[in-house]
């Protein structure tokens, strides 16, 4: 994903605040925050309905049906109907939600290879513009994402086997993608609320 240009040095928290930048609202931050916390809920509800339904539909497959099939029980297919696609489902919701984590906690990769090349001098403008293209190329994803979600609700396209709409799900693409532009224009705007990176040991 698009990232600031520069090499600061590491740490999770915001950099510390400087006289040159103008310092970010408390509403502001408060609705980041706020914002952080609710995709690592989405995100981590996701995974763990992964985990649940792969575990049920392997125990029914796999244990269940076996030792019903012993007992002279014929239950027929004994595994979750649809849990390999629901997965795939709730997989979408954590890979979006997933976007706006790694923005917020500068963990995205970033090649390093030009860093040198920009004079440290630069480095505060660098990011700035980085933040600002940054934003401008994620809300351009998320625009067209959109339209793939309306195209979608448009045709009243379906999912295989589970036969449900898929574009409740795809709502995730465009709020992934708008969920980063909004940091990056944040970042733009007030730089003390960008995320330090960690530096890469040598």
């Amino acid at each position: 994903m698009p990232a600031s240009a520069s090499h600061a040095t590491a740490a999770e928290a915001p950099a510390a605040e400087t006289p040159a930048e103008p310092a970010a609202p408390v509403a502001v931050r408060r609705l980041l925050g706020a914002w952080h916390r609710a995709e690592c809920a989405i995100a981590v509800g996701a995974f763990g309905l992964i985990a649940l339904l792969l575990v049920v539909d392997v125990a029914g497959r796999e244990f269940l049906q076996p030792l019903l099939q012993a007992l002279g029980v014929d239950a027929g297919p004994m595994g979750l109907y649809g849990a390999q696609k629901m997965a795939v489902f709730a997989l979408v919701l954590a890979t979006y939600a997933g976007i706006g984590i790694a923005t917020a906690s500068a963990a995205h990769l970033v090649p390093q290879v030009a860093f040198g090349l920009v004079p440290a001098r630069w480095s505060g403008a660098m990011n700035h513009a980085a933040d600002a293209l940054s934003g401008v190329l994620l809300l351009a994803a998320a625009t067209y994402s959109a339209e793939l979600v309306i195209g979608s609700y448009t045709t009243g396209l379906r999912a295989p086997m589970l036969q449900w709409f898929v574009w409740p799900v795809q709502l995730a693409l465009p709020a992934g993608f708008a969920s980063a532009a909004v940091r990056y224009v944040c970042y733009a705007c007030w730089p003390a609320l960008r995320p330090r990176r960690a530096e890469a040991a040598p």
